[in-house]
């Protein structure tokens, strides 16, 4: 039995042990500093009520729990709406390519989701509480995010793309730089490379199929793609136009992979809803991607992550000028698009660099791209949320939205790599994380 009023604090350990591991009935947050509408200025003490799994009400000041109620004391903590990552592998390796390399012909699709269960508690105790997987075996990544939602595994709220949509031969072809027999079996196992408008419209309808909420295509070449070709646009216009189109008939988003400036201008025509890379952006494309109103999520943290893999010899040599390149580019890129007011959207490319560590690319999009610290949480709250849809749900927090919350010690908005070091996770108006107590399973 819970005691009258169970209090936790982030001052040392838990005041008392048995803190419930589900969503407690109601949950009184007392916050030193709270966000609660990222873009915004903070609110001074106040509290935040939670009544199962929502937040009920939000009150100025320090105010007592009621009887029955938890306490979660965080009077010298900042407080603000979980992040939100776009771009994610949940089932990908996160640091350690070679693993995949050196066992890909004796493991089979459980292995990866078991990997995934793992990397989904990382990112969720980093402060990750929803995210974006644009990328995996469609079967094995729904899965997860169901057995996420049923509470019988710890991660991040999951918006899936399952595998992307490429032509072949292009970036996403699971058959690339196979031996013959083996690209044969692998070809059978997979349905998601097109060629011509119609078979395009058949990959995409099947992949929705699978279970994809979101639809991700491959517009252009890719820096991990075990091939010689480049970065350029691998689809036609109409191929794009029927994806686009067939996806959004259906109630599904498009996120279009793109490195190359032809592929991200089709892409925009098309009428996709993100860019993710978007590493060579000229004058064009920075207009078309305003025209739009379709989101920029720079993945900063990418290429940095996979040009160290390369060169240590982790990743096909094929990929080594390729990373040089996007690396080189991408901050140039960014910086345009930013100053000429593209709506960006915060994304990590986990997967290739390691889960966990998603709140790194915040430094990256004030060192390299030009935000202040305030706008760049933006992009991990309000902004992530608008892309998904999910603004009603996710993003700030205000009376009906979901209890996903974190706290760090002093203000991101001073040093936003506070960030990297989350201290407490509410997700779903579960606690999962809080300083002076393990982790909660």
């Amino acid at each position: 039995m819970l005691a009258a009023v169970l209090a936790v604090s982030l001052t040392g350990t838990a005041m008392a042990q048995d803190v419930p591991s589900g969503p407690a009935r109601v949950t009184f947050i007392q916050a030193g500093t709270l966000l609660d509408r990222p873009g915004e200025r903070p609110r001074g003490p106040s509290t935040v009520i939670v009544r199962g799994g929502k937040i009920a009400e939000i009150r100025d000041g320090f105010v007592a729990p009621e009887a029955g109620a938890t306490l979660v004391d965080l009077r010298d903590r900042f407080v603000l709406p979980g992040l939100i990552d776009m771009h994610v592998h949940l089932l990908g390796i996160g640091g350690d390519p070679g693993r995949s390399r050196m066992t890909a012909l004796n493991t089979e699709a459980v292995d990866d989701v078991l990997y995934g269960v793992g990397n989904a508690r990382a990112t969720l105790l980093a402060g990750f509480t929803t995210v974006r997987d644009l990328g995996g075996d469609p079967r094995s990544i729904r899965a997860l995010r169901d057995a996420i939602d049923r509470g019988d595994v710890t991660g991040p709220t999951i918006v899936n793309a399952g595998t992307a949509i490429s032509v072949t031969g292009g970036h996403g072809d699971p058959t690339n730089g196979l031996a013959e027999p083996f690209a044969h079996a692998v070809a059978e196992l997979y349905d998601n490379t097109c060629n011509g408008p119609d078979d395009c419209r058949r990959a995409t309808r099947r992949q929705i199929g699978l279970g994809a909420q979101v639809v991700k295509i491959t517009a252009t070449g890719g820096v991990l793609s075990n091939v010689s070709g480049g970065l350029g646009r691998a689809f036609t216009p109409q191929e794009m136009l029927a994806i686009v189109e067939t996806a959004h008939g259906l109630g599904r988003k498009v996120a279009a992979h793109s490195h190359a400036a032809d592929g991200t201008k089709a892409a925009l025509v098309a009428g996709v809803d993100s860019i993710e890379h978007g590493s060579f952006l000229d004058d064009e494309a920075v207009a078309l991607l305003k025209k739009t109103g379709a989101y920029l999520v720079p993945t900063e943290i990418a290429p940095v992550a996979a040009l160290a893999q390369a060169r240590a010899g982790q990743l096909p040599p094929a990929t080594i000028p390729k990373a040089e390149a996007a690396a080189a580019a991408m901050v140039s890129s960014h910086r345009k698009a930013y100053q000429a007011g593209v709506k960006f959207a915060f994304g990590t490319d986990s997967g290739v660099s390691k889960h966990g560590i998603n709140a790194q690319e915040f430094a990256l999009l004030v060192e390299k791209v030009g935000m202040t610290p305030a706008q760049a949480i933006r992009t991990a709250t309000v902004a992530a949320a608008d892309l998904l849809g999910q603004s009603d749900r996710i993003g700030t927090l205000a009376l009906g939205k979901a209890a996903d919350l974190i706290a760090v010690a002093g203000s991101p908005l001073d040093d936003v790599r506070r960030l990297e070091a989350v201290e407490f996770v509410m997700h779903g108006g579960t606690i999962v994380r809080q300083r002076g107590t393990a982790p909660i399973e």
